[in-house]
């Protein structure tokens, strides 16, 4: 088994947080996606309330 030192490891771990991918992509869009319909939903049933005034 190799030893390798800390600082190896350190930059093979960024370097590999570099190469991540689409991912915080992916999460802001779905967070947006879900908000989107939260509101269109909202907008949309709030025009079934009754007004018993």
């Amino acid at each position: 088994m190799e030893h390798n030192p800390a600082s190896t490891w350190l930059t093979e771990a960024a370097s590999a947080v570099e190469q991540q991918g689409p991912g915080n992509l992916l999460r802001v869009v779905l967070i947006v996606m879900v908000v989107g319909c939260v509101l269109t939903a909202w907008f949309l049933l709030r025009g079934y309330r009754r007004k018993d005034d």
